[in-house]
């Protein structure tokens, strides 16, 4: 069989083929040490635990669940927004459980998206905003990041171009993988492009607590719900990624639309996994806090690693990687290589999140402070 033509444009993702290849290295005996991938290798938070063991016991636990969630869920969801970011949501009509935001990329540009339609594209940016929107047949335009100007769009210089085909925006605040911050203006000013150019912005929300003293959501942007969506992930704030879970909120009328896509596509998340979920998302300030005292050790050492490779890393820097220039004279992919085979240690090419990712190299903090030493001590 010959596969479908939506694939034509699409590859495997990067870390899917370099991970195999680092198994290999592994299975050969070579001790890697892996600073490329951020999923959290912290657990979850206790209360979490158990309240996923209590609900197993449940009834219902192992029925089909509601689309939209539990009503348990959206509400904790609800709280949540408004506790962490002073934004007030309807829980019946302007939040949806995902499966991961990943998935909501693929929901969103399913729903939205005709072939043919424009997309603008941060550059650089999580590789699956380009992928998903091939897929879909739209066509990927980008947008250029730079650290010139903090890694954030020049809005200006886009409205500079045809905007007419464009349906839809991604941006990525705290961005990844440059752990750049939006400022309050720039969401207002993103809410009016918008609007000026019937352009749905959707903004990729799951770093905001990590290393980040003043989280932001664009949905508390005035005149921001009708236009406007926001993915969000327990994943990395929870140390949850292998639980898939999210939410996108936004308009009912836009909810509505992803949600036609949604129920042809799953039935409904696991109980005990919402109510784990549940928990989490009741805890305070104090849990991001006890998490940033382990990644600021972290940080500190990671930064050390990357001076001692002559990596320029910029500063200002949220999230849980760290974004450094490669020295002069290699390109991201050369550089990782021989990271990876001549001392063992695996990072991310700047390459694989675009163009203007070229040059630079990301460590992740989902590694001890011992691991990390360990690299150190072997560039020593």
């Amino acid at each position: 069989m010959i596969q479908a033509n939506r694939l034509n444009q699409v590859s495997e993702y990067y870390f899917s083929a370099k991970l195999q290849e680092v198994r290999t290295l592994e299975a050969a005996g070579k001790p890697i040490i892996n600073l490329g991938i951020g999923s959290p290798d912290l657990p979850p938070p206790p209360e979490v635990i158990e309240g996923l063991n209590k609900a197993l016991l449940n009834p219902v636990a192992h029925q089909y669940q509601p689309y939209k969630g539990t009503q348990d869920f959206r509400n904790a969801i609800r709280l949540f927004y408004k506790n962490h970011y002073n934004v007030e949501l309807d829980t019946a009509t302007q939040i949806l459980p995902l499966m991961g935001s990943k998935e909501g990329i693929t929901h969103i540009s399913m729903a939205f998206l005709n072939e043919g339609d424009e997309v603008l594209i941060p550059n650089p940016g999580y590789p699956t905003y380009q992928a998903v929107t091939n897929m879909i047949g739209a066509i990927p335009v980008f947008y250029e990041l730079n650290e010139e100007r903090g890694w954030l769009p020049d809005l200006e210089k886009l409205e500079q171009r045809d905007l007419t085909a464009v349906k839809l925006m991604w941006v990525n605040y705290p961005h990844m993988p440059t752990g750049a911050v939006a400022t309050d203006q720039l969401f207002r000013d993103l809410v009016k492009f918008g609007k000026k150019h019937d352009i749905l912005i959707v903004n990729d929300n799951p770093y905001s607590f990590i290393l980040n003293e003043d989280p932001k959501s664009i949905l508390k942007t005035e005149g921001a719900i009708d236009g406007v969506l926001e993915l969000n992930s327990l994943s990395k704030s929870f140390n949850m990624s292998g639980w898939r879970i999210g939410m996108v909120c936004g308009s009912e009328h836009n909810l509505n639309i992803i949600l036609k896509v949604k129920t042809n596509m799953d039935s409904g998340m696991f109980f005990p996994l919402q109510a784990g979920a549940v928990e989490a998302l009741a805890l305070s300030r104090n849990w991001f806090a006890a998490q940033d005292l382990i990644y600021a050790g972290r940080k500190k050492k990671i930064l050390q690693l990357a001076a001692l490779l002559d990596c320029e890393a910029s500063q200002g820097q949220t999230g849980m990687f760290v974004w450094a220039k490669v020295p002069r004279g290699t390109t991201s992919a050369e550089f990782v290589d021989h990271l990876l085979h001549q001392h063992s240690i695996f990072a991310a090419p700047g390459f694989i999140f675009g163009s203007r990712g070229e040059g630079y190299v990301r460590f992740s903090l989902c590694a001890t402070e011992e691991n990390i030493e360990r690299a150190i001590n072997r560039l020593r």
